[in-house]
């Protein structure tokens, strides 16, 4: 138990630049005080059989420390709740090693009947504050959710979920668009990328069929010339376009 402990002290050092001594960690730390009473308490109880006293015990550390996690929850380690408030984990919810969960998370039900109907975190996901998991869904190994995101499907492994209901973006999403965006002459970083704005989402759906329309040119192009086909003016018309035009059109 104390090894776990530790082992929470040094993540909280490793994920929050705000800490500064061992000591202000334990005693001023909520999201540690909640996992050390689940932990050492709540869920060893919970698992023996003593089904009320795990609940009432986990009742009061939600009166100490504003946040919810059921005793039947699965936590791993090296989690880290940072600033706590408002987090609610349910019965049946996995929380893999090396997680981190933002004030206002939910990891919550979609449904009555008994069963697993919580998520499961695979290892190293990260969700920001105020989103929602709701029902089985799994979120695979270092995903990212963010803040306020409605998630009620399964996120691949290194994706990155936002929105309501949240989309998904997958590594491979954000490298095309980044490669897109810079032939272009500007990043898509610049202009919030994982934002709900609908002017951000249709220069990103521009931006998606700019890269898979010159994706399909040049395999035509490349086919025209294999054919024996002389295609010298559309690679000069392709090799002539001036991607600051369209910085001076959006200034």
């Amino acid at each position: 138990m104390f090894a776990r402990l530790r082992e929470d002290i040094a993540v909280v050092f490793e994920r929050d630049p705000e800490a500064r001594s061992t000591w202000e960690v334990l005693t001023c730390y909520p999201g540690l005080h909640a996992l050390a009473w689940h932990r050492a308490a709540t869920n060893p109880l919970w698992r023996a059989g003593l089904r009320w006293l795990a609940r009432w015990l986990a009742h009061v550390s939600r009166w100490l420390t504003g946040i919810e996690i059921h005793p039947g929850a699965t936590i791993g380690r090296r989690v880290f709740i940072d600033h706590g408030m408002g987090v609610v984990v349910g019965e049946t919810a996995v929380i893999g090693d090396d997680c981190t969960l933002y004030h206002g998370v939910t990891l919550g039900g979609t449904s009555w009947n008994k069963g697993k109907r919580h998520p499961t975190l695979a290892r190293g996901v990260v969700i920001g504050a105020g989103a929602k998991v709701l029902g089985p869904v799994l979120v695979g190994d270092g995903a990212k959710i963010g803040s306020n995101a409605v998630v009620v499907r399964d996120v691949p492994p290194g994706a990155t979920a936002v929105g309501i209901p949240a989309r998904i973006v997958t590594v491979e999403d954000q490298q095309r668009r980044e490669a897109q965006a810079s032939r272009i002459g500007f990043s898509a970083y610049a202009i919030a990328a994982d934002m709900n704005d609908p002017m951000v989402q249709a220069i990103h759906q521009l931006l998606d069929h700019a890269a898979a329309t010159e994706e399909r040119v040049n395999r035509l192009v490349a086919q025209l010339s294999r054919d024996g086909v002389n295609c010298g003016d559309a690679r000069a018309t392709a090799d002539g376009f001036d991607p600051q035009q369209i910085n001076k059109m959006l200034e």
